[in-house]
């Protein structure tokens, strides 16, 4: 048995552009879902699964973020932020959180996903079985975010991330909340950066499965929501509005 993930990094840096006004004067993750900042569920999320330190990268709008984040105490744990002056990818993000985990495992997941609270702790549970987990969600086709393939066992073959439309043959998407080891860095510091000119961490992950290292992929539980849209937005409100 591995070392259970004490510690997390939230991405909470994007301002969400496709959602207009409503994070102009507002960072995506404190838009409210089910009467409560989207931040402060994921938040609450992993308290509830034992993590007890958590580094939150911010951006946009930053000061409003850390103002209402503070230290964390109102959720029982130990929380900071750290800025990412420059928006050069989700694995640069990640790397400023870097020098406030320790040796062990860390949960890593984006300030915009929101599924229901009790999937952070089998995320978290099945990283300490294997050394590292991601979740993933069925869909029709992963297109749009990442391809995630896995075996009977549902241990993690190959990621291919935005695959092009049509082309994949796994209806597993990678939803975004993951467990990692300290190895990880090695293949975020080998990164080439994307059509974007961004280092990104789901292609970091993607090279650590390739170079052999056991990963397990946990389905989400109930529904997966990608605050991206106003659309998606609304979807989630109203599903936990019932």
């Amino acid at each position: 048995m591995n070392a259970r993930a004490g510690q997390a990094v939230l991405l909470a840096a994007g301002r969400g552009t496709r959602l207009g006004e409503l994070t102009r004067t507002t960072p995506k993750p404190l838009l409210a879902v089910g009467g409560e900042p989207i931040i402060f569920r994921i938040i609450r999320g992993l308290a509830t699964a034992g993590v007890g330190d958590i580094t939150v990268v911010t951006g946009h709008l930053a000061g409003a973020m850390e103002a209402a984040l503070g230290d964390g105490g109102q959720w029982g744990v130990a929380l900071r932020c750290v800025r990412q002056e420059r928006l050069d990818g989700t694995a640069r993000a990640a790397a400023l959180a870097r020098p406030y985990l320790g040796a062990g495992p860390f949960f890593v997941g984006w300030g915009d996903i929101v599924v229901e609270t009790a999937n952070y702790e089998r995320v978290v549970s099945a990283g300490a079985g294997t050394g590292a987990a991601i979740a993933v969600n069925e869909v029709d086709d992963p297109w749009a975010g990442g391809a995630v393939y896995v075996d009977a066992a549902m241990r993690v073959l190959r990621m291919v991330e935005k695959p092009p439309r049509g082309t994949s043959t796994t209806r597993w998407n990678n939803a975004g909340l993951a467990v990692l080891p300290p190895a990880i860095w090695d293949e975020a510091d080998r990164l080439e950066p994307s059509v974007r000119g961004e280092y990104e961490l789901p292609q970091a992950v993607a090279a650590f499965v390739a170079a052999g290292h056991p990963v397990a992929a946990v389905p989400i539980e109930g529904p997966w929501f990608d605050i991206g849209t106003p659309e998606s937005l609304a979807e989630a409100r109203r599903y936990f509005a019932s």
